[in-house]
């Protein structure tokens, strides 16, 4: 029968004795140890040993800022970005188009004073057995700064040209309705057939020539001929009867006689009224742009003679006049009693 180590004397002294903290310091299946285990020796506490302090790890810096798809600040963004584009190319459709125009003027200019350009106004079509009479382009030929009151200028003459058709118009409503006798139909007849092409020669050709080339003779002819226009503005708006136009004595009475002929008459009364408004406007304004320019009234006297020796008939005729005026001075002389 095997011993049990349970029931040796040391292991059952060792189980009964409360002074072992511990079993490391004895062993009782040591063979080579005889006799009871060594007294308790407590173990001083070990010093607390001070823990080296570890640098948190080093977060790696990211190549790339972190996106935000969705934040207000990244859309912000985009907006500004967006609309500063549209601005720079709105900007280059700009100069892009001053540029073309810079080049139209470098070739209209290339052709020299003399040359002949090929005529576009009027307008007509190209079976028509008359051809263009002028050559006109504002955005050529007229400075930026002048192109718009040039524009507006050539609109108010189509106005002005629209205007005597309707008194036409209403002076033919008017005989057709028995409160005219046929005198005002005829004169509205010979007014819209005279001052539609005088008005484009006299005032508005003059005023495009003025400040296509800053020539004050064209300026000074055109106040002169557009003061004219506009007292004739006002005379059309009071419509005295007889004298072609439906202003508005003729209109009050055409209204008494006929309600659709007066209404028609009215109206046309109106538009002399705002024809003769605008007039006063733009001569006011184009002086104004006049005293802008270097024009003057020297330099008018000056353009005049120049363009007057300048004229090959007028040379001739000057010629002709000095040597009748020399053969006549010598044959006086020759023939002056001794």
């Amino acid at each position: 029968m095997e011993d049990n180590p349970f029931q040796d004397p040391a292991v059952v002294q060792h189980s009964s004795t409360t002074g072992y903290a511990t079993l490391d310091l004895y062993n009782p299946f040591d063979n080579g140890t005889p006799g009871p285990p060594p007294p308790y020796e407590a173990t001083p506490p070990a010093a607390p040993q001070a823990v080296p302090a570890t640098t948190p790890p080093s977060k790696t810096t990211p190549t790339e800022p972190p996106r935000n798809y969705g934040s207000y600040t990244n859309q912000t963004a985009v907006n500004a970005t967006t609309a500063e584009l549209l601005k720079k190319q709105e900007e280059l459709e700009k100069k892009a188009q001053e540029l073309e125009r810079r080049e139209r003027e470098l070739q209209a200019h290339s052709l020299g004073a003399g040359a002949d350009r090929q005529k576009n106004w009027p307008p007509l079509p190209s079976f028509c057995p008359v051809g263009p009479c002028f050559y006109q382009d504002i955005n050529i030929e007229i400075s930026q700064h002048f192109q718009r009151i040039v524009t507006i200028m050539y609109y108010f003459w189509m106005f002005c040209t629209a205007n005597l058709l309707l008194n036409l118009v209403s002076s033919l409503a008017a005989f057709c309705g028995g409160s005219d006798t046929g005198v005002g139909f005829g004169l509205a007849i010979l007014w819209g057939l005279l001052f539609t092409p005088c008005s484009f020669l006299c005032w508005y050709r003059p005023v495009y020539k003025a400040f296509r080339s800053d020539s004050s003779v064209n300026f000074f002819f055109f106040f002169f001929v557009f003061f004219a226009h506009c007292v004739m503005s006002v005379f059309e708006a009071i419509g005295i009867p007889g004298s072609g136009f439906s202003g508005w004595i003729v209109s009050l009475v055409g209204l008494k006689s006929n309600i659709g002929v007066g209404v028609i008459m009215i109206i046309n009364a109106i538009l002399f009224n705002a024809q003769a408004v605008m007039g006063i406007f733009l001569l006011k304004k184009i002086h104004g742009l006049y005293r802008q320019t270097d024009a003057s009234f020297q330099k008018a006297q000056t353009e005049f003679a120049t363009g007057v020796m300048s004229n090959q008939a007028v040379r001739q005729a000057a010629a002709t006049a000095a040597a009748s005026a020399a053969t006549n001075a010598a044959q006086g002389a020759f023939t002056a009693p001794r």
